[in-house]
């Protein structure tokens, strides 16, 4: 009899531990979350691209006359009270323009980062690792942006950084204040000779539901030792919601970049713009955007003309929200600069036109 109660005991004993292991596996995997986010596009440039590549300042919806991936996503995050992380991996056509410069490995790598909350009763956050960029208002995700393409202020600043990030929320969530020490500007892997850091601050303050201002800056060298010029940037957008159906956002970026190494001399780049969405109906929205871009010494995008890259965009797109995951929309964009920076059957001409649709699909 003890035999057999010492065998019943020891199965129901068995069978609590497997019970209890089960719970805390599936404990564990509600922490866990699994995304997935796709943006398809097609692009005509009526300049007839012949490289099929519109130009080389746009780095998202970048190729003429083919149906194509822009950005794909898979990701994983894991979020606990105090702890959180998150991985994920990406392709498309702006994975392989906008990461040309990094090692293979790296490239596909959208986000692969760790974060302690160092209080147990403040938000205070140590975040390490591949984030997105604590500059500007646009990200990868398209469908949480008024239009369907990037702005040239967006496609030519940091989309994302190798960075230690501590930030802080305070307890209203009025006033989100983060610092940064980066590899460099949109850097995962340092330039080849450059031996220095990288800092930036991002302080952002959130009233009340309608109002967002936020601040970002970045300073650091992203040419070799040798060389060594000091770059200083700072990005200022503000974000007003009128009611339901009307939003506007104003944005400002000014850089400046040492003319030559330990030199007092800088050559100054800035883009003004200012954009707006009207929400038509629950399923339709229109936008459009009013833009520029002064480069005149090429600190950032070179064209070897007299005046550099001094550009007015300017563009309006239509969405139809099809289901919840599902986002068409459609754009008409045009681009005039003062020099003759753009191609037309192997002419050197002053504007571009392009026109374009894409399907976003978030699960």
């Amino acid at each position: 009899m003890k035999k057999r109660f010492s065998l019943v005991g020891a199965l129901v004993i068995g069978a609590l531990a497997f019970s209890s292991v089960q719970a805390q596996e599936r404990k564990w995997m509600d922490d866990l979350q699994v995304q997935a986010y796709g943006e398809l596009y097609y692009m005509y440039d009526f300049n007839q691209s012949q490289s099929g590549q519109l130009n080389n300042f746009l780095y998202s919806y970048n190729r003429h006359n083919e149906v194509n991936l822009n950005f794909g996503m898979a990701k994983l995050s894991y979020t606990k009270e105090r702890v959180r992380a998150n991985l994920a991996l990406m392709a498309g056509t702006y994975v392989k323009s906008n990461l040309a410069n990094e090692p293979e490995g790296l490239k596909n790598i959208y986000e692969a980062n760790i974060g302690v909350k160092l209080s147990p009763t403040q938000a205070l956050w140590l975040d390490v690792g591949i984030m997105p960029s604590h500059i500007g208002f646009e990200s990868n995700i398209g469908a949480d942006i008024m239009t369907m393409t990037r702005s040239m202020m967006a496609e030519n600043s940091p989309y994302f950084s190798s960075a230690v990030k501590l930030s802080y929320s305070t307890p209203n969530q009025k006033w989100f204040l983060a610092v940064n020490v980066m590899n460099g500007w949109q850097r995962i892997q340092r330039p080849e000779g450059n031996s220095t850091l990288a800092v930036g601050h991002q302080l952002t303050y959130t009233p009340n539901a309608a109002w967002t201002l936020n601040s970002s800056s970045f300073i650091g060298s992203d040419t070799p030792d040798v060389e060594r010029k000091m770059r200083y940037f700072h990005n200022l957008y503000v974000a007003y919601q009128f009611n339901e159906q009307l939003k506007l956002l104003a944005g400002f970026d000014i850089g400046m970049q040492q003319k030559e190494k330990y030199s007092k001399a800088y050559n100054t780049w800035y883009a003004p713009l200012i954009m707006g969405q009207y929400k038509i109906s629950d399923a339709w929205r229109v936008a459009a955007r009013v833009e520029y871009y002064g480069d005149k010494e090429g600190v950032i995008i070179q064209t070897d003309t007299a005046h550099g890259f001094q550009t007015w965009g300017y563009s309006v797109n239509v969405d139809y929200q099809i289901t919840t995951e599902v986002l068409w929309r459609i754009e008409a964009r045009s681009f005039n600069s003062k020099d003759a920076v753009f191609s037309r059957n192997d002419h050197a001409v002053s504007g571009q036109t392009v026109i374009g649709s894409s399907i976003a699909i978030r699960l």
